[in-house]
């Protein structure tokens, strides 16, 4: 196949030239495309005539959404319609990169594909607006909910609790907020094999093993990396922040059981293992 990725130099858009390097690859980041642009959008889809465009650029400031919502909505919902809209204009398909933000985290249990979404925060509401867009504009749509998506050369959670835990004897981490740690590397080979499939629709491809904390991440990162740190356990109230997250978004699939993703400590135990080996210099 020929895909077209955006977001390329992303943790996901990375991720996913490797998992797609048997296939033609066409990439642009955030400065090749403005996918904010249907006209730039349409001209680059055009030229390269892919048979499936993969959205992997978003605007990803949970907090800062909550006083920039049109820059949330461009980046999460104009930008995917534009690149969804473009795409069926040259009968491509399209696969769209959404959240565990959509759910408003009170179900008590994992969510499923076909869970009623209620979005707490604009971040969360903009990625939802994406999804509605991308479905209406292209019905050859794989619209991918994930989480907690993290990878080696990230800025995120992983890597600051890393660092932290290198340094110090003890951190902080929220306990009440549980979710499904996901590997980008693994995420990437499950976008991959969907797409393979040809079965369009909404699909959750998040680490599997079970919902965790933050505080569970950070303690399967610790005892991966070796580091004698201790993980504090403290309640999301410790530290307020201005956009509200879901209590508990882990995520399930009712989905084909062969796209789902592994266990998420099979991701820790990857990512740790490279650390270690930045560390000791290999």
């Amino acid at each position: 196949m020929k895909l077209l990725v955006t977001g390329a130099s992303g943790q996901l858009g990375r991720q996913l030239q490797r998992a797609a390097a048997a296939h033609a690859v066409v990439t642009y980041d955030h400065r090749g495309l403005d996918i904010t642009s249907l006209a730039a959008v349409r001209e680059a889809v055009t030229a390269h005539r892919p048979d499936v465009v993969i959205n992997a650029a978003a605007y990803n400031f949970v907090d800062r959404a909550e006083t920039e919502p049109d820059q949330a909505f461009a980046g999460n919902a104009l930008g995917p319609r534009n690149l969804a809209l473009a795409a069926a204009e040259v009968s491509a398909a399209v696969v769209h990169v959404s959240s565990d933000y959509v759910f408003n985290g009170r179900k008590g249990a994992p969510y499923h594909e076909f869970d009623v979404t209620d979005p707490l925060s604009v971040y969360g509401a903009s990625k939802l607006a994406g999804e509605v867009a991308v479905r209406q504009a292209n019905p050859k749509h794989y619209v991918v909910r994930t989480a907690w998506v993290y990878e080696p050369q990230g800025h995120g959670f992983a890597q600051t609790i890393c660092r932290l835990g290198a340094a110090q004897r003890e951190v902080k981490v929220v306990d009440d907020q549980f979710g499904s740690p996901t590997s980008a590397e693994d995420l990437a080979d499950g976008i991959v094999r969907l797409i393979g499939t040809g079965a369009y629709g909404t699909f959750h491809l998040a680490g599997g093993g079970g919902p965790a904390s933050w505080r569970d991440f950070a303690v399967s990162l610790f005892q991966a990396l070796g580091l004698d740190c201790e993980a504090v356990p403290v309640s999301s109230a410790a530290f307020p922040r201005p956009a509200a997250r879901p209590a508990f978004a882990a995520l399930t699939s009712l989905q084909d059981p062969r796209i789902q993703l592994p266990d998420w400590r099979d991701g820790v135990a990857r990512f740790s293992a490279i650390l270690r080996g930045r560390r000791s210099g290999q």
